[in-house]
């Protein structure tokens, strides 16, 4: 099992740890730099999109590996 890996980030003016594994880590900084988006700014996208569809019963975390996983099927 892959480790966490806990960040803190600024979100709508917020500060707020998010822990994810490293490959999500990694994977989620390409897509923020092919978006031209820093990682704090797709993760706000990300956070805004969770409260408006999911009422934020969703975790960040999951919402944020959710995203990731959406965005990697449908670039292959």
């Amino acid at each position: 099992m892959a480790a966490s890996n806990k960040r803190s980030l600024t979100i709508a003016r917020h500060r707020t740890s998010v822990s994810l594994e490293d490959e999500f880590w990694t994977a989620l900084a390409g897509l923020a730099a092919a978006s031209g988006k820093s990682v704090a700014a797709l993760v706000a996208e990300i956070d805004k999109k969770r409260s408006e569809t999911r009422g934020r019963q969703t975790s960040l975390s999951s919402a944020i590996r959710l995203y990731v996983l959406e965005q990697m099927k449908t670039r292959v």
